[in-house]
């Protein structure tokens, strides 16, 4: 199944390269020992949160589906392999077969996470597993930590829609994961033209102080604009005298006018007053959107103003100051012995620092009080208790090679809004704090 049986015009092109020198090493060494066919159990978490904040967002995992499935070694690649001597011919040889064909398991895309939580269970031999590390953090690390930046914005904007419009400040690829991301967080629209082509999100935009610098006067500006969209368009009025272009836009345009844009300024002085003036001149349906290096604390205090519509663009493109999620992909379990069918065994890095971790193949729940708020993220490892297996968080994504999951990404945003409203209150404020539930194991 590809992106096109979801009406997706684009196919994710071979990810085979977008991996660690070392993992391709590893593979060459297991060969030769004859351990790359061991049973093997993957997990990817984080041992913290970013410093303050109560709880991450899981995101990525429809573009994890699309970068597992398209993993494969075709012979530009293997040429290139061979070229620089990166792994020896048999290896080489394996590669060109290579398929995941092991099963993967995860938290669905747009739920939250905790320390400690399994998001993604990686469950195969260890050859076809290990190849899988890099490729799968780049993705969950880098869209989780945008997702998780978008949910703090749209709980500060409340009910008022947020635009993403971060594509200039960023990698041009990276963009179209952050628009993604972002509209799984809660933005309901992107200026990326990219991300509306690959992943049907609405996109939005109308001009810049380019276009009104262009023209003689910003009324011709303004004229032009409203000839080519009509009223209903948005007009920026910040380049040169706020007021006097929100009175020439009215003129221009209309009391019908659709919006103007406030992009430069004391952004909550100037609200007000483009409100009241909007309503002196009759304009009473004419939105206001503002924009201008916003943050989640910036449209938090924005609250109280007449504003209609948020774009944000560099904070929320690097996470708002935490661009990575610090996720990890470890070694969890492995089989006592190279027989198909020999028990797991549990394993963990031993550190005197803080890059422990829990062995064994774990499963995840969330304990709900009797109001059903969440009060706990339970991870343990054997049996799921009776009173948490209506509970479980981990679903079924990828059954002995084949995808099972994919879904349109409205269900991930659905999803997300539906999770975090399950959270204790607590867990939406902006304030620094501790993760909002404690993580608790269950050991077998």
């Amino acid at each position: 199944m590809d992106t096109a049986d979801l009406g997706l015009p684009v196919d994710v092109p071979s990810t085979a390269l977008f991996t660690d020198r070392y993992e391709l090493t590893m593979l060459q060494a297991a060969l030769r020992a004859g351990t790359a066919d061991r049973r093997s159990v993957f997990e990817v978490f984080t041992r913290r949160l970013p410093e303050g904040r109560r709880y991450g967002v899981v995101a990525g995992t429809g573009r994890v589906l699309d970068a597992v499935e398209n993993f494969r070694f075709d012979a530009g690649v293997l040429d290139f392999l061979a070229q620089q001597r990166i792994v020896d011919e048999p290896t080489l040889g394996w590669l060109a077969d290579y398929r995941f064909r092991g099963d993967i398991w995860g938290y669905p895309e747009g739920e939250v996470y905790f320390p400690g939580s399994p998001i993604i269970r990686v469950e195969g031999t260890f050859a076809e597993a290990v190849l899988l590390e890099t490729v799968i953090l780049s993705i969950l690390n880098h869209d989780s930590a945008v997702a998780a930046a978008a949910s703090r914005m749209s709980t500060a904007a409340g009910d008022r829609p947020l635009i993403e419009m971060g594509a200039r400040r960023t990698h041009e690829l990276a963009a179209v994961a952050a628009a993604r991301a972002a509209y799984v967080g809660g933005f309901t629209t992107t200026s990326d033209l990219a991300a509306g082509f690959r992943y049907n999100i609405p996109t939005v935009g109308t001009s810049a102080h380019a276009f009104t610098l262009l023209h003689d006067s910003e009324r011709d500006a303004f004229t032009a604009q409203v000839q080519a969209h009509g009223s209903d368009t948005t007009l920026l009025v910040d380049t040169y005298d706020v007021a006097e272009a929100v009175r020439t836009a009215v003129e221009v345009a209309g009391k019908d006018l659709g919006a103007v844009r406030i992009d430069s300024g004391d952004l909550l002085l100037l609200a007000h007053r483009v409100r009241q003036q909007l309503d002196e001149l009759g304009a009473k349906n004419t939105k206001i959107v503002v924009t201008s290096d916003l943050d989640e604390y910036a449209i938090a205090s924005l609250a109280a103003a007449p504003v209609d519509a948020y774009g944000v663009g560099t904070q929320l493109v690097t996470g708002s100051g935490h661009p990575t999620s610090s996720m990890v992909y470890k070694l969890v379990a492995r089989a006592v012995s190279d027989d198909a069918d020999a028990p797991l065994l549990p394993v963990a890095k031993k550190s005197m620092g803080a890059k422990t971790s829990v062995g064994g193949r774990k499963w995840a729940a969330r304990r709900v009080d009797e109001h059903g708020v969440a009060e706990a993220e339970v991870i343990g490892t054997g049996a799921v208790p009776e009173q948490l297996a209506g509970h479980q968080l981990l679903v079924e994504l990828v059954r002995g090679g084949e995808i099972v999951a994919r879904e349109p990404l409205d269900a991930a945003r659905d999803r997300h809004i539906a999770a975090r409203a399950g959270l204790p209150l607590s867990a939406t404020q902006l304030s620094r704090g501790e993760p909002v539930l404690p993580t608790e194991y269950a050991r077998a």
